[in-house]
């Protein structure tokens, strides 16, 4: 793997950003010029692990060889219609979209916050038309600490206020409880309730994993309440956690699951809304709809991810080596590490504060070759593709614990 030549180098190139880009990112200084696998390259050819994916995108790794080639098969036929037409790629995906996850129907989206706020209007549609809400008072019961995407009714509901200051107005018709607290929700459900929507595991929270019984819990409790239960999937789900869905860790099925990232297989934005067809089945004509939802290169990806994830191989890879995540960073408490979460091939790793912030553990990491990611304070997260290997997966390892033993 050889980063192509280039007439500037990084930091003329980060430089040259300065100007011209919106400051709404603070990426790491590394330019990535080319990627294979859980490597990628700069402009001047070094070498990282990416142990972050895409927040997930690239569950697969860059460039699996059966994500490009089915990409290129689809670009030399058809890209896109819009849904004004058919097209002969969508049934399929559709079909084996809902075998996969154990659904109905798909409302097949592009990006995660497209999903997030179809399902948002899905479940107060269904509230109206099945459940009997009366107009415009249905409530949605969401999770504090919450990541579901950054549009004006998403950060409504959000309490970071780094995503809501200053964007105001906000959308009401949300209630936000504490996660992991089944009866603070008990409290907050009633009869305008349309849905609970929560993740699995609050992935931008630092990998938030509930108790043992709290996914059932809200299964059981929305389903006396008479609402849905929605999940947000897009980052938990397909194979992350070593299984396709992270509500499978507790054998919940919820009414609504919600898709994206590793979908598009780290090629195009591909989301996806799945559920049972009493809920998705009250969407009509001219309702709800999105020019690129369901493109023929969309389906065609899609379709090259699910069969991946048909065989089985990418969970147990998460499951297996989720082991040895767990074990490598357990080794690390008490010697730079004052606590971690991890479920498959994801983790929150919380470092000593006395050793730095997670922006610049971080920074330590990326000058020793290993790409992650910061959330809050001194968190790091750690989520590499489900491709990488034990020796890889332990190199990053080797890495992190370099950096700690260095201290500030």
């Amino acid at each position: 793997m050889t980063a192509p030549a280039h007439t500037r180098t990084s930091d003329e190139l980060i430089r040259a950003e300065e100007p011209v880009l919106a400051h709404n990112y603070h990426p790491l200084p590394v330019v990535v010029a080319r990627a294979e696998g859980a490597w990628v390259e700069d402009v001047e050819g070094r070498r990282y692990l990416d142990m972050l994916a895409g927040y997930s995108a690239l569950n697969f790794g860059h460039r699996h060889p059966a994500l490009i080639e089915a990409a290129h098969r689809q670009l030399d036929l058809l890209t896109l219609t819009s849904r004004a037409f058919h097209n002969d790629r969508l049934a399929g995906f559709a079909e084996r979209l809902v075998a996969l996850t154990g659904q109905d129907m798909v409302l097949p989206m592009n990006t995660g916050a497209e999903a997030v706020e179809s399902g948002i209007k899905l479940a107060r549609k269904w509230a109206y038309d099945v459940k009997g809400v009366p107009a415009d008072r249905a409530t949605i019961v969401v999770a504090a600490d919450n990541f579901h995407g950054r549009t004006t009714t998403i950060v409504s509901f959000s309490t970071d206020e780094t995503a809501r200051a200053g964007f105001g107005p906000f959308t009401p018709g949300f209630r936000i409880v504490p996660y992991n607290d089944l009866a603070a929700l008990e409290a907050a459900v009633d009869g305008t309730t349309a849905a609970v929507l929560i993740e699995p595991i609050q992935g931008e929270a630092g990998v938030n994993i509930p108790d043992d019984g709290y996914l059932a819990g809200v299964r059981e409790l929305t389903r006396r309440a008479g609402c849905l239960f929605v999940a947000d999937e897009i980052q938990s789900g397909l194979g992350r956690t070593g299984h396709t869905l992270a509500v499978e860790h507790e054998g919940v099925v919820p009414d609504v699951v919600l898709l994206g990232k590793a979908l598009g297989g780290g090629i195009v934005p591909v989301s996806a809304v799945v559920g049972r067809r009493e809920v998705l089945g009250v969407l009509h004509p001219g309702e709800h709809g999105s020019t690129f939802g369901g493109n023929p290169l969309a389906a065609a990806v899609g379709t090259a991810v699910v069969e991946l994830l048909e065989t089985g191989e990418f969970q147990r890879r998460a499951a297996e080596l989720g082991e040895v995540l767990r074990d490598g960073l357990a080794a690390l408490v008490g010697r730079g590490v004052v606590g971690f979460r991890s479920r498959g091939l994801w983790a929150g790793v919380d470092v000593d504060p006395a050793l730095g912030t997670g922006r610049e553990v971080s920074e330590r990491l990326m000058r020793e070759g290993v790409l992650v990611k910061d959330t809050h304070g001194s968190t790091i997260r750690l989520a590499p593709p489900l491709t990488i290997t034990a020796e890889e997966l332990a190199s990053a390892l080797a890495s992190l614990e370099k950096v700690l033993a260095a201290g500030v």
